[in-house]
Order: structure tokens, then C-alpha cells, then sequence
């Protein structure tokens, strides 16, 4: 089931991605536009919570070769990004989680603009940044720029700010206190349908923490 889940999303986000570049037009006056702006964003977030999972290996349990190609294809999908780099620092976010020794968590500030430049920068490489500017000058033989930004680019830093936002601001910035323990992470209230559009049920993030190998699509049966 988590491998279908898993295929199902990436091919979602690719054909949406496949039809708003080649057939719909950026118009500013148009409700349909942004419309398929933000829900290319709500695909990206899912795109990457696929890669979440496999980083987990609840994709398909039991087998680390599935987890990590399927880590792979999303995690490169979503913005050319590192997954072992994003694996290795989410294990720690999980041992360390709110403490300086947790590569998601900012102890300068609690601003969510500068600790979300942060974490943004954190997570961006020379590579990363070179296989996005191949892609972009490829892709713009065939599809118009504008289309590129508002369609392929702006989705991509909706989906880091709604993941950022629900899936690490919210549940572990200070204050903390005793009922975040021993996660040092608080949860959403009880609301399914806000959850799953929110951030995939992530928002369920205390649950996460205490449940890692739970797949986002059952973590709403963690919460009491």
C-alpha cells in the first residue's frame, strides 16, 4: 500500500506539473491560475513527505533498496536536493529533536523568516544548485520562463514554506514545555480534514516523534 501511495504522488505532481507548463496560461486576473499554483504547491509538500517516508522506510518496510530509490526520485523531483544529505540530518532531528545537536532547529532566533532562511540554506548544495540551473535552461527550450517561475519554481518554495511551517516551526519552536516531552514537539488539534490539507497529517507532529515508523497516511490513527 505505502508503494503505491508513494507512485500515485510522484505521478500526480508530474502530470499536474506536465499540464499547467504546457496548457495553462499565467494570468493574473484568472482564479483557475493561482488555483493551480497553490495546488502544485500542496503536490510538491506531498512529493516531499514521500520522501520523508522513505527516509523512515515506510514505504515499502522491510526493504531499504525500495526505500531509497523511491528517497532518490522525490527527493530529486522536489528541487535536485541531497537525500543522503536530508537523511542523515532528520536522524539526528529525531535523536536531538529542539537542541542544538538538531540540524532542523535554529537556536539564534525563533523569527520564522530567518530561521526559515536557515533551514533553507542548511539543506541547499553547489549540486543541487547546478542540476536546477541545467534543468531550468532545458526546460525553457520548450516552455515559456514565466510558466517555469509561477508554475515550477514558486510551487517548489510554496511546498518548503507550508512543510517548514506545519512540519517544523510550529510543532518545536520555544516555548517548550513538559506536555512536548520527551519530543520537544507539539501536535495539531484533533481535526483530520485540516490535517491531511495542512501538510499530510504531519501537523500530527508529536505523534510523528512518537511514532516514526507509522506512514503518513495512518497517522491520524495515532491521534487521540
Amino acid at each position: 500500500m505505502g508503494l503505491a501511495i508513494a507512485i500515485s504522488i510522484i505521478v500526480i505532481w508530474f502530470a499536474h506539473l506536465f499540464y499547467i507548463l504546457t496548457s495553462v496560461q499565467v494570468n493574473f486576473t484568472s482564479p483557475i491560475f493561482y488555483f493551480h499554483v497553490l495546488l502544485q504547491g500542496y503536490f510538491y509538500t506531498g512529493l516531499f513527505i514521500t520522501a520523508h517516508d522513505a527516509m523512515h522506510g515506510t514505504v515499502l518496510p522491510r526493504n531499504k533498496i525500495a526505500n531509497k530509490i523511491v528517497g532518490y526520485i522525490a527527493t530529486f523531483l522536489f528541487a535536485g536536493m541531497s537525500y543522503n544529505r536530508l537523511i542523515n540530518n532528520h536522524m539526528k532531528h529525531h535523536r536531538h529533536p529542539g537542541t542544538e545537536d538538531d540540524p532542523d532547529f535554529y537556536t539564534k532566533s525563533q523569527n520564522f523568516f530567518i530561521w526559515w532562511g536557515s533551514f533553507l540554506f542548511r539543506y541547499t548544495t553547489i549540486l543541487q544548485l547546478v542540476v536546477m540551473g541545467v534543468a531550468y535552461n532545458l526546460l525553457k527550450i520548450w516552455v515559456a520562463e514565466i510558466n517555469l517561475w509561477f508554475f515550477w519554481i514558486i510551487p517548489a518554495i510554496l511546498g518548503t514554506f507550508q512543510l517548514f511551517f506545519f512540519g517544523t516551526y510550529l510543532p518545536h519552536r520555544k516555548p517548550h514545555d513538559h506536555s512536548m516531552e520527551p519530543h520537544k514537539a507539539r501536535t495539531q488539534k484533533k481535526n483530520h480534514l485540516w490535517a491531511m490539507l495542512s501538510c499530510y497529517f504531519f501537523g500530527y507532529h508529536f505523534e510523528h516523534h512518537d511514532s516514526p515508523g507509522t506512514p503518513w497516511w495512518k497517522l491520524y490513527k495515532s491521534k487521540n
